[in-house]
C-alpha cells in the first residue's frame, strides 16, 4: 500500500467518512496512521466524536490489534507561518503578520500556494523519521476536496509556475509533487451507486491520469443490501395478483376472503417491488460504469442505524476483509 493514501469524491458520498474509516483500517496490527483534515470543516471530530482539531497532530482512535489513529486539521494560515518561519527565521515578525492580516491575504490572493501548504504539510508527515530513523507514521490519509478540483489542488506544481519561478516555494512545489506523482502516493475516489457521482468519478480519473497522478481505487460508500435478485423480480412480474394474495394470507396476513387485508397489499407490495427493480437495475448500469475504469472496486455498506463511531469500526473492519489494509 502507498504510504500517502488521498481519498476524494462528490459532495454527499461520505469521502470523509472513508477517509476515517480507511486511517483505522491501515492503522490495524500496531500501525500508526494520520489521518489529515484540508478543508477546515471539522468533519473528523465529529466522526470520532471528539473536541474540534487543533493544529497539532494529536491521538483520535486506537485500531484494532492496538494501532494509533493520530488526527491533523491543516491551517493554512498556520501552515504558512510554519513555512516563513523554517525558511525565513521570522519568528515574531511572522505572528506580526498574521495580526495584520498579511498572511490571510496571502493566502486567498495566491490560492497556489494555499495549496502548496496544505500537500506540503501532508508529504512532510509522510517523509518524517524519528531518531531512529523509522517513519513517524506508516500511513498518512488525507481527506482531500471534492472531485471537481481533486487534479488542481494536488498539481500544485502548475499552481504555482506563474508564482515563484525559482527560490523556496518553488522548491517546495516540486518537492511536493515529487511526493505526489511517485508509487508513494494513490488517489482513491469514493462514489455512490448514482448516475451523477458515477460520472464524476469517472471524469475525475481521467483528469488525474492525463496530470499523471497516481489513481488508487474506487470505493462505492453507502450500497443497500440485495433484496430480490433477478429470478425474484421476474416473479413479481409475472405471478398472478391472486397467487400473490394467497401466499400472503398462507403467511397470516389477512384471510383469504375477497377484498381482504392480503388482497389490499398486493398493489403496495408490487409497486414496492416495482421501485426496487428499477433502483436495481440502476445500480447494476452504474456498477458496470465503474467496473469498465479498470481500477480496483471495493463496497460499503449503508448502515441501517446511520453513522457513528460503532459504526466506523465496522467500515473499517469491512475494508480490511476486502484487502485494502
Amino acid at each position: 500500500m502507498s504510504r500517502l493514501q488521498v481519498v476524494s469524491g462528490k459532495g454527499g458520498t461520505g469521502k470523509t467518512t472513508v477517509a476515517a474509516a480507511l486511517a483505522l483500517a491501515l492503522a490495524t496490527e500496531g500501525k500508526r496512521a494520520l489521518l489529515v483534515e484540508v478543508e477546515g470543516r471539522q468533519g473528523i471530530a465529529q466522526l470520532f466524536e471528539a473536541q474540534a482539531l487543533p493544529y497539532e497532530e494529536r491521538k483520535i482512535a486506537v485500531a484494532p490489534g492496538g494501532g494509533e489513529v493520530f488526527a491533523l486539521a491543516i491551517d493554512p494560515e498556520l501552515a504558512l507561518l510554519d513555512y516563513l518561519q523554517m525558511f525565513y527565521k521570522l519568528g515574531s515578525a511572522g505572528r506580526a503578520l498574521k495580526k495584520l492580516g498579511a498572511i490571510d491575504f496571502a493566502t486567498t490572493v495566491a490560492p497556489g500556494l494555499r495549496d502548496v501548504l496544505l500537500t506540503g504539510k501532508a508529504c512532510e508527515a509522510v517523509r518524517r523519521k524519528d531518531k531512529r530513523g523509522r517513519f513517524a507514521y506508516d500511513y498518512v490519509v488525507m481527506d482531500a476536496p471534492p472531485t471537481g478540483r481533486i487534479t488542481r489542488f494536488l498539481n500544485v506544481n502548475d499552481e504555482v509556475a506563474g508564482l515563484a519561478k525559482i527560490g523556496p516555494i518553488h522548491n517546495q512545489a516540486q518537492a511536493v509533487m515529487r511526493v505526489l506523482k511517485s508509487p508513494e502516493t494513490a488517489v482513491h475516489m469514493v462514489t455512490l451507486l448514482e448516475e451523477m457521482p458515477v460520472q464524476e468519478t469517472a471524469d475525475g480519473i481521467a483528469e488525474l491520469r492525463a496530470a499523471r497522478l497516481p489513481v488508487g481505487r474506487i470505493i462505492v460508500n453507502m450500497v443497500r443490501p440485495s433484496i430480490l435478485d433477478e429470478t425474484d423480480l421476474e416473479l413479481t412480474r409475472e405471478a398472478p395478483r391472486t397467487a400473490i394474495a394467497k401466499s400472503l394470507s398462507a403467511a397470516g396476513l389477512g384471510g383469504a376472503r375477497r377484498g381482504g387485508v392480503a388482497e389490499r397489499l398486493v398493489e403496495p407490495l408490487l409497486t414496492q417491488a416495482d421501485e426496487y427493480a428499477e433502483r436495481h437495475a440502476l445500480e447494476r448500469d452504474q456498477r458496470a460504469v465503474l467496473q469498465g475504469l479498470d481500477l480496483p472496486l471495493h463496497e460499503l455498506p449503508l448502515l441501517a442505524e446511520g453513522m457513528d463511531l460503532g459504526g466506523l469500526y465496522e467500515l473499517a473492519k469491512e475494508l480490511r476483509q476486502q484487502g485494502i489494509s
